[in-house]
This record gives structure tokens, C-alpha cells and sequence, in this order.
């Protein structure tokens, strides 16, 4: 007992460690003056002691040592777009030698939530110094591409996001002459000024064929040889024994893209009322494009499904860059100009407000291309599409125009009810069904799982009379679901996706965010299923990993003899009311932030144990072993007490249509046995069973039809027997004096002439 409470302990300790953790303050967002004094010159400059005033707008800040110029600190969102997954932007210092070589990056502040809570930041910063050292002046001049930093594993878009801010920040600086020597300058001074707007009078109906033909759409055609050729290339071994399955000749990704807020591109393009309904909605400075493509490969991903951001894409355009959200994005079934190729996918993307894109001005689509090197690392390349406007689209600045001509009216988006319509009419399949059909193996196994846990179910009679057939069946299903479901798979279901889900139907419900998971799916779907039937027991006692990892290991505890400790009754009664104030506090604090309840959703080890297999910092691993620490003593210690999920599905469990779980009328008075032996102690000294509690392992059906501990079943055998006796050819033959038999036990029992059988 000892031992258990000093694990205890170091349990609340953890818990206390990982949720300051969680809610520790970030610096404010704003300007470099404010994040400056945080850092020390020598951190970009080695021997560098002192900063200079700041200079010129976005500002810079000189570096000096002594009196010696030794280069420039400058913040990256000051220059570029820096929007990460939390909608906000992350703020990076970086150094810049007078030669335009990046001398120092330090991450000063963010709000991403994979980063707060998951990765461990040394990664992320880890990545990003890869840039250290890289020659800025080719990039910027264009003769080199922008170099590539290693991909952390779920923060893709995190560190694409950060790595890139920091090159187009560096490049605009070199381009413009304030630091690499003035060549940058001297490049500015040579390019024309922009003399020209985009005509939103001149306007008329093209075919597909003229619309490619003098370049109003543009096209980037890979194919599978050329994704390999390039991986093989890019330096990076692992990448090169992965290669894309197919032909060197078959397409990998047609890729086709147009400026339609052009008139004549989107009336081509859109057609008619297409078009006006896109004017209609477009606010003063935004642009809208088209991206369309064939092949194996998407130019959507799944991210904006998970996320909301299709990371796949960018548009760049003189330093600046975005990444399209979901809020940005309405899909098209197909073209309405003339002999228009059919399309696998089609997407309509209108600017956000934060980024400005001249559509006078060349302007670059880069798609981001990934391939899986097995497990979780990947490996990544960049592909450019560029994009000129045709001249025919524009006319002279001089010339006489007014605001009105040259900008569409602010007139309010399109309704949900308007552009709904014509998105389930256009034909597109949606993307959660590629993901399934790409998914089929996995699916095809999690399916005859749970199609062996339903015969289990409706079979339990027949598999309970035979208990040790049935344990090693039970044990097998449980390392089953650990192993493969949960490490492997990391098909987790969490309380996380219960606040998820119940913030989505405040915020806007959308099937395609659940449907892009297709095990977790599947499992929420059998688990919502198996509430009605038989409560919260299916899923914590047999689909849980977690909850399968509690269990092998205390049945490995007490085949070594670890003494198991019995909570008393009145202890334990009181204890089970703690997971669900947690789950309520966790489902008020969503109401508040989902982000911040997210991060003290921690108090799940799932994370930890499961999804990342306790590659984590001390106190989450800490914590999670001494949860399964505790675990060895009192068998599953966290399912009684602390899961906030077991508490969700016990709330609407309490709606369940069966009581397949059956008990005599002895259970509890005077039989205490299967409340004794029940393994989460979920049936109360009078016998019944609080279904609230029970994980549905069955012990107690086990004993219910078992004649040799069962004190009911015993009488039932014990009839039996002297009835059998009593039914004997030497008792029917007249045998003398009333028999006596012999029991299990050894002891004898007067047989009656006149004894009935047993009902």
C-alpha cells in the first residue's frame, strides 16, 4: 500500500509539472523592439556585444562588436507571412551577415499546439538551424532555390511555415539593399515600376484550348520518373529506396492553375453565374485562383481535413507567402469552357485578407510534394508553377480609372445556404473517400476485429462456461488491440475527440473532419453503437489500447505474485466520481478554449503510451508509467478513477438497451463472491452491477455458470447429483434403507425416495 500511495505521489507531481507546462504564458506577439531584449547579440554573431538602433520599416537591428558592423537581427513576420496551424503567427529572430548568409535563427514566440503540447521544441529548433550558414543572395536572385530544412514529423506545416517566413524574409532584404551588398538594390533599381492594372471591363468567352494557349491557365506535369529522379537528387538517401509506385511514364500530378478574378478567365472558367456569384464575393484587394488536378497524386492532402489548411500548396509572390484554409476554399466539379479535360479534384481559393497578391505582378504556385521513408519520417520537395498574367488582361495605370472600375464592390459573402447547393452538386468525389479506399487493408482488419467482438458478445454463454478458453481468448483480443489498433495503427479514441466533436456542432458541423480518420471513425461509430446495447463496457474493457496495456500488465503482475490491494469499499465509492469532474471541467474549458483543453486533456496517457509509444519528455513518460506502476497493484487504476473518457461514454451509457450481464437471487445477499472478485469492483456489496463502472470482462458470468465456486450453482449440482443417484437401476431395484452419496467435497448426503429434479 505503501508503495502505491508514494507512486501516487509522483503521479500528482507530474500532473502538477506537465499542466503549468501546459498553460505557461508565451511573450505577447508584436514588434522586434519587444522580443530584442530576450536575446544576446553573441547568440547570432559570435564575440557580438551590442545591439544599434533599429532601421528603416519593417525594421532591422545592427549588430556590433565593438565598432565593428558585423550584420543585421531582423523578426520574420515583420516580412512574411508567418500563419502556423494556430492561426497565428510564429515569431522568429534570425541573424544576416552583410554577405547575405543566415547567421542565427531562435523561435521567440508561438502558439501551436503540437509544439505547447507533443514535440518537443529542441525538434522544431533543431530544423531550423539547419539554415545556418545557407547563401541567401542566390535565392533571392533566383538562381538557386530556397533551401530545404528536415521535415519534423507531425509539425510538417509548422516548420514549412517557419523555415520559409525566414528565407523570404532574408531575400526581400537582399533584394532590396539593405543588406548582401547592394545588389539587391541594384536588381530593384533595373525592374520597371508597376504601371498596370488588372482591366475588369474587358471580357469575353474562351475555350479551354485558347485559355492554355496564351497562358491565361497555366500547367505543371510530373511524372512518377520525374517525382523519383528528383528525390534521388535532393540528397537524401532514405528518400531514394521509397520510390513512387508505376511507370516512369505514368502521370504522378497534372497540375493546372489560373488567376480567375480575371473576368475573362473566370466567365471562360466558371461560367456565367459561376463568376458573378465569386464577384459578388470578393472583397476589395482579393484575388481568386483555380487549382485543378489529375493523377495519383493531391494537390489537397488531408491536412485541411484535420487542421483546416491545405498545406500541399503556396502562393508566393515577392517575399510574401499564404497557405489556403478551408474558410478560403469552395470545391468545383468541373470547368464550363469548351472542351475542358475532366478534373480528379478542383478547388476555387480566394486570398485571405492578410496577404496581397498583384495580379499585375508574376506570381509562383509551389506544391509540396511528400513521400512516407516508413513509420512516421518523411521526406519532402518543392515544385514551382509559374503564373504571369497575359498583357491582354490589363490596361495602363495612367489611364483614367476610378476606384469603382478598378475593384469589386464590397458586397457580403455568399450564404451557406447559396454555396451549399453547389457543392454537393458538383460531382467531386469528396476526399475522405480516397483516404478509405487508400485505407482498405487497415479497415478490412479493424472490421473482422469488430465483427469477432459482436460474436463474442452474442456468443458470451457459450464461451464463458469454458473460462480458460475464454481468458486466453480475452487476452489474445486485448494484445491484439494493444499492438496493432494502438501502436501500430494508433487508432486511440480520446476525450479530445468528445470535445471536438460537441465544439464542431457549435462552430459548424462537418462529417469530412470525422470521415478523414477512418479507423478512428469506425471505432466512435461501434463505440456509439455498443452504448445503446451494453454501456461504456465494449469500448474500456475491450477496444481501449490503454486500457489493454492496464490489463496485460497486471495479469503479468499477479502471474509473478504481486500482492494486489482491494480498495475499500467506501474509498473506492467516493473515488469514481473524480473522473467525471475532470471530464466536466475538460468540457468547460472547451467552451472557453479548445486549445487550452486540448493541453490539460494530458491527463490521459494516451498520447504518451500509445500514439508515441513514450518517446517523450520525462514527466509525461513519468507519468504514464506511474500510472501502470499503480496499475500492477490495483488492476486498472486509471479506468476507475481518472479517465475523463470513460466518464463521457458512461454518461449517455446510461441509455443502454440490454442487461445481458445476469446474476441469481442470491447475488449479494448472502453471496459476496463475484463482488469480491470483480476486477474494477464495479458491483456493489448488494449485489447488482453498476454498468457505469463494469468493462464488461465477463469474470462475473464465468462464476454465475460455474458449479464448483458459484454457492447457487453449487446447490444446483448438488441436486443434480442426488437426483442422478436416486435414478440409479440399484435404487429402482429395491434397494434398502435410503442411499447415501458421495459429494465434490467428500461429504455424505441423505437421499431421499421422493426427490424431484431440479427445474
Amino acid at each position: 500500500m505503501r508503495a502505491a500511495l508514494a507512486l501516487a505521489g509522483l503521479l500528482l507531481v507530474c500532473l502538477t509539472y506537465i499542466s503549468s507546462a501546459c498553460v505557461s504564458p508565451a511573450w505577447a506577439a508584436g514588434d522586434l523592439p519587444i522580443y530584442l531584449p530576450k536575446i544576446a547579440p553573441a547568440e547570432f554573431f559570435p564575440g557580438a556585444d551590442g545591439f544599434g538602433r533599429p532601421q528603416g520599416d519593417p525594421p532591422i537591428v545592427p549588430v556590433y562588436r565593438g565598432d565593428q558592423l558585423q550584420g543585421f537581427v531582423f523578426l520574420n513576420s515583420d516580412f512574411a507571412n508567418s500563419v502556423g496551424y494556430s492561426g497565428k503567427p510564429i515569431h522568429l529572430l534570425a541573424g544576416i551577415d552583410l554577405k547575405g548568409v543566415i547567421t542565427g535563427v531562435k523561435l521567440v514566440d508561438h502558439k501551436e499546439p503540437i509544439v505547447l503540447v507533443g514535440i518537443p521544441e529542441a525538434r522544431i529548433v533543431a530544423a531550423m538551424n539547419s539554415l545556418i550558414g545557407k547563401d541567401m543572395k542566390p535565392v533571392a536572385s533566383g538562381a538557386e532555390k530556397p533551401p530545404q530544412v528536415d521535415i519534423v514529423s507531425g509539425a510538417t506545416v509548422t516548420v514549412l511555415v517557419m523555415s520559409d517566413s525566414i528565407v523570404r524574409s532574408a531575400s526581400k532584404l537582399i533584394r532590396s539593399g539593405r543588406v548582401g551588398g547592394g545588389d539587391g538594390a541594384a536588381a530593384s533599381a533595373a525592374l520597371p515600376p508597376v504601371t498596370k492594372t488588372l482591366d475588369l471591363e474587358q471580357s469575353e468567352i474562351k475555350d479551354w484550348e485558347s485559355l492554355v494557349g496564351d497562358g491565361s491557365v497555366r500547367r505543371l506535369n510530373l511524372t512518377v520518373g520525374d517525382v523519383n529522379e528528383s528525390f534521388a537528387k535532393s540528397g537524401n538517401a532514405a528518400a531514394s529506396q521509397y520510390p513512387e509506385p508505376g511507370e516512369p511514364s505514368d502521370t504522378f500530378i497534372d497540375l493546372y492553375t489560373a488567376l480567375v478574378s480575371a473576368p475573362t478567365i473566370g466567365r471562360s472558367l466558371l461560367g456565367e453565374d459561376g463568376y458573378k456569384r465569386l464577384k459578388d464575393g470578393l472583397k476589395p484587394g482579393q484575388q481568386a485562383i483555380v487549382i485543378a488536378g489529375n493523377g495519383t497524386y493531391s494537390f489537397k492532402g488531408s491536412a485541411y481535413v484535420r487542421g483546416g489548411i491545405f498545406d500541399r500548396v503556396e502562393i508566393l509572390q515577392e517575399g510574401s507567402s499564404t497557405r489556403f484554409r478551408d474558410k478560403n476554399h469552395t470545391r468545383l466539379g468541373s470547368f464550363s469552357a469548351e472542351g475542358a479535360p475532366e478534373f480528379k479534384e478542383i478547388g476555387l481559393f480566394v486570398t485571405p485578407p492578410e496577404f496581397t497578391l498583384d495580379p499585375t505582378q508574376p506570381w509562383q504556385l509551389q506544391l509540396l510534394v511528400q513521400r512516407s521513408l516508413g513509420g512516421r519520417d518523411k521526406a519532402f520537395l518543392t515544385f514551382d508553377l509559374n503564373y504571369v498574367l497575359p498583357d491582354s488582361y490589363m490596361r495602363r495605370e495612367q489611364q483614367a480609372v476610378t476606384v469603382a472600375e478598378t475593384a469589386p464592390a464590397p458586397i457580403s459573402q455568399p450564404s451557406a445556404a447559396t454555396t451549399q447547393p453547389s457543392l454537393a452538386a458538383d460531382g467531386e468525389e469528396p476526399l475522405w473517400m480516397r483516404i478509405w479506399r487508400s485505407s482498405t487493408v487497415s479497415i478490412a482488419i479493424t472490421a473482422a476485429m469488430l465483427g469477432a467482438l459482436t460474436l463474442i458478445f452474442f456468443f458470451q454463454n457459450v464461451l464463458v462456461r469454458r473460462p480458460v478458453f475464454y481468458n486466453w481468448v480475452r487476452r489474445a483480443f486485448l494484445a491484439f488491440v494493444l499492438v496493432w489498433l494502438g501502436w501500430y495503427a494508433n487508432a486511440q479514441l480520446s476525450v479530445v475527440n468528445v470535445l471536438t466533436f460537441t465544439n464542431s456542432l457549435v462552430t459548424g458541423f462537418k462529417w469530412e473532419f470525422f470521415l478523414a480518420a477512418p479507423l478512428i471513425f469506425i471505432l466512435w461509430a461501434a463505440t456509439a453503437s455498443a452504448l445503446l446495447f451494453w454501456g461504456r463496457g465494449p469500448f474500456c474493457g475491450w477496444l481501449c489500447p490503454f486500457g489493454a496495456l492496464q490489463e496485460l500488465t497486471n495479469t503479468g503482475a499477479k502471474w509473478l505474485k504481486v500482492p494486489q490491494i482491494t480498495v475499500p469499499w467506501g474509498l473506492h465509492e467516493r473515488l469514481w466520481p473524480v473522473k467525471y469532474i475532470i471530464f466536466l471541467g475538460l468540457f468547460g474549458l472547451s467552451l472557453y478554449s479548445v486549445d487550452m483543453a486540448e493541453r490539460f486533456a494530458e491527463v490521459e496517457p494516451f498520447k504518451t503510451a500509445i500514439i508515441l509509444k513514450f518517446s517523450r519528455s520525462w514527466p509525461f513518460v513519468a507519468y504514464a508509467v506511474a500510472l501502470l506502476v499503480i496499475g500492477l497493484f490495483i488492476e486498472r487504476f486509471f479506468c476507475r478513477y481518472l479517465c475523463p473518457l470513460g466518464a463521457a461514454l458512461a454518461i449517455p451509457g446510461r441509455m443502454r438497451t440490454f442487461e445481458w450481464l445476469r446474476r441469481w437471487q442470491e447475488c449479494g445477499s448472502p453471496c459476496q463472491r463475484c463482488a469480491k472478485e470483480c476486477p474494477v469492483q464495479s458491483i456493489h456489496p448488494e449485489g447488482h452491477i453498476n454498468v457505469n463502472e463494469c468493462i464488461y470482462c465477463m469474470h462475473c458470468q464465468e462464476l454465475y455458470y460455474d458449479d464448483h465456486r458459484c454457492p447457487h450453482m453449487i446447490q444446483v449440482r448438488l441436486k443434480r447429483e442426488k437426483f442422478a443417484a436416486m435414478s440409479s437401476p440399484s435404487m429402482r431395484s429395491g434397494g434398502k434403507g435410503p442411499a447415501t452419496v458421495i459429494t465434490a467435497g467428500g461429504k455424505p448426503v441423505g437421499a431421499s425416495p421422493t426427490i424431484s429434479p431440479p427445474n
